[in-house]
């Protein structure tokens, strides 16, 4: 019986192809297959002591003149800034002269830092994400690294990291570069031909990790695949002559262009490092998915919160203030519903890292779900700031990260692509607890691992089909619909990966327990407003209930046995929505926490927030009041 059924299941799986293998090996789960098992526990709270001066935070602020990041005519002030004060050294070691700080550290760093300026963010968080100091920390030779890592820590080298060209993006290995060894005057080298592009810093870099296919066709080293290596500016043969302008943003962003030779010691770890470059970025992209990019969509979204706030309270339209009209209202929620969120998971996946973990697909849910919903509330925070909010100028809170805000959706593999594949396609091979272990039985022929899983899965689902009979909490009788629901969505074998529509719901369902899961969280530990909690954990709920309905009606005769996972939603009603407007104008724990981590200090936020404070016969008022209300003027 199993012989026959370990042909059925070989016949059924998708091929699976070397860089996916990598991926599916790389990293570790967390709450991802505990969502699946639709059994939760959550992780320890982390209590981080600070390591990075919040003098340092409040000089850099206090300095920045809002100029431009990159283009400049200033010889890129603020990028040496940066470096030279330590703000590309958070993933070093002190051995070397950096400052390693804890996710959680270096989460509210890039979240303050973001609030100023998204541009000034992004400088910050691309040289402590992936790239060379990373990839030396784990994987340099020892020489690599006391060479490299204390230049990197104060200042010396700024890096970037060259990934992406023309012809892969989101494919990441799909038509990389390529590199071949050859021999050189009796030495073994390696004649790489690149063109990079959309790599961030590179205009002002000098240290460049690359990555590329390397070919041995002579067998001179006997090994051959992606490699990862490192160049220096001026490198013979290597061109940085050109840079993107990516919508105005402010960032430096360009190209890696060139023909040139390297030495097999540039190879980041040595010559045993040639071949493994794929699964040693599978196995840092936790930090840009999973840290800096969320922490930025934070930022946007704190700011816009914290802006609008206190912005429709002062604005008036009908001589009434915006605040006062149910449809600002509504609006309004939806901002906090969807910073909530951001907030929220942002705190519970810090955690997660903090405590050693490096799970993929909850990095890749945050990356693709805070970028997302950070523009769900930037646009309606330019709805209610209206006509303010088109016009350049200092009272335009919303407009640099508005214009950002694309762009993170963009990077680190686009959202399309995270949600229809990856975060549940990939994510059911990664995060179940069954399905990868019978995968690698059938690669590697293994019939003893094969039967054991087989039994393993069996048990697994029926046990979790018949739990959906049962009753429950909410939200857990949703985890285990869902984990029952994704055993009989994953009889579909292969077919999952063109079926991306299905794939794409079922990762919205994925997504959105695990980001009620993470409101549930932030309640437990900052218990700022049960009723607001409530009303968030509702609507992801109602979210992911009508995705659940969606999925079961499109599948095919086994819908009949899931018809008891059906549920009609009952839509938030207006009082609910009235009643979470009242809290949230009313309940201080809740904008004090929004206010967390963005700075508010000789800026129009700070004016937003004093405003509010005062008598309206204050003149004081009334000068604030037109420093707001006045949008940016400009000479003909």
């Amino acid at each position: 019986m199993y012989r026959s059924l370990f042909k059925f299941v070989k016949n059924k799986i998708p091929r699976i192809s070397p860089t996916e293998l990598i991926a599916l090996r790389s990293g570790n789960t967390s709450l991802d297959r505990q969502i699946l098992q639709g059994q939760i526990n959550f992780p320890r709270k982390i209590e981080y002591t600070q390591k990075f001066p919040e003098e340092s935070l409040n000089e850099l602020f206090e300095k920045f003149d809002n100029s431009t990041i990159y283009p400049n005519d200033n010889d890129n002030k603020w990028i040496k800034y940066l470096a030279e004060n330590k703000y590309f050294s958070f993933l070093i070691a002190e051995k070397y002269g950096g400052i390693k700080l804890s996710v959680n550290e270096l989460s509210d760093v890039l979240t303050k830092i973001s609030s100023v300026d998204p541009s000034l963010g992004v400088a910050t968080m691309v040289p402590n994400s992936l790239g060379p100091g990373e990839l030396l920390t784990l994987y340099g030779t020892e020489e690599q690294k006391d060479n490299f890592l204390p230049k990197l820590a104060n200042g010396e080298m700024i890096p970037c990291f060259g990934l992406t060209g023309p012809d892969n993006g989101s494919d990441a290995t799909g038509s990389i570069d390529k590199g071949t060894v050859i021999k050189v005057d009796g030495k073994l080298k390696i004649k790489v031909k690149v063109n990079k592009r959309y790599i961030t810093l590179a205009p002002v870099a000098n240290l460049m990790g690359i990555a590329f296919e390397l070919e041995d066709p002579d067998n001179l080293i006997g090994k051959s695949g992606v490699t990862l290596a490192l160049v220096e500016r001026g490198h013979e043969g290597l061109i940085q002559d050109t840079h993107h302008n990516p919508l105005n943003a402010g960032f430096p962003n360009g190209t890696i262009k060139g023909e040139f030779i390297l030495d097999i010691d540039q190879v980041i770890g040595g010559e045993e490092n040639i071949g493994n470059g794929w699964k040693m970025l599978m196995e840092c992209l936790s930090a840009g998915r999973g840290i800096s990019l969320p922490a930025t969509a934070n930022a946007g979204c704190k700011v816009g919160t914290f802006g609008i706030f206190n912005y429709m309270k002062v604005r008036k339209q009908f001589k009434i203030p915006l605040s006062n009209m149910e449809a600002i209202q509504q609006k309004f929620n939806n901002i906090i519903y969807n910073t909530w969120i951001v907030q929220s998971s942002v705190s519970l996946t810090n955690d997660i890292l903090d405590n050693g973990n490096s799970p993929a697909v909850l990095s890749a849910i945050m990356k693709q779900q805070t970028t997302e919903r950070g523009r769900m509330a930037l646009n309606e925070a330019m709805d209610i700031h209206a006509g303010a909010s088109i016009c350049l100028g200092y009272s335009n809170f919303l407009e640099k990260f508005y214009r950002g805000t694309p762009i993170g959706i963009t990077v680190e593999g686009s959202n399309t692509l995270t949600r229809s594949l990856i975060i549940f396609g990939q994510g059911l091979n990664k995060s179940h607890p069954y399905i990868y272990p019978i995968l690698d039985s059938v690669l590697n022929e293994n019939m003893d691992k094969f039967k054991k899983n087989f039994n393993g899965i069996v048990s697994h689902s029926l046990g979790l089909y018949f739990k959906t009979f049962g009753f429950g909490k909410d939200l857990e009788k949703q985890i285990v619909d869902f984990a029952a629901l994704t055993n009989f969505v994953a009889l579909k074998g292969g077919l999952l990966k063109k079926e991306q529509m299905l794939s794409g719901d079922m990762a919205d369902i994925f997504s959105n327990l695990y980001l009620a899961l993470s409101v549930r969280y932030y309640h437990m530990n900052n218990n700022a407003s049960e009723l607001l909690t409530n009303y968030v954990v509702k609507r992801l709920m109602n979210e992911s209930q009508l995705k659940i309905n969606k999925v079961i009606d499109n599948l095919g005769p086994e819908r009949f046995l899931l018809q008891h996972l059906k549920k009609t939603v009952k839509d938030i009603k207006y009082e609910e929505e009235r009643n979470l407007f009242n809290e949230v104008m009313n309940n201080e724990n809740i904008i004090n926490e929004v206010k967390k981590n963005i700075y508010i200090k000789n800026n129009i936020l700070e004016d937003l927030e004093k405003v509010n404070t005062l008598d309206k016969d204050d003149p004081k008022f009334k000068i604030l009041k037109d420093r707001i209300i006045n949008v940016g003027e400009f000479e003909n």
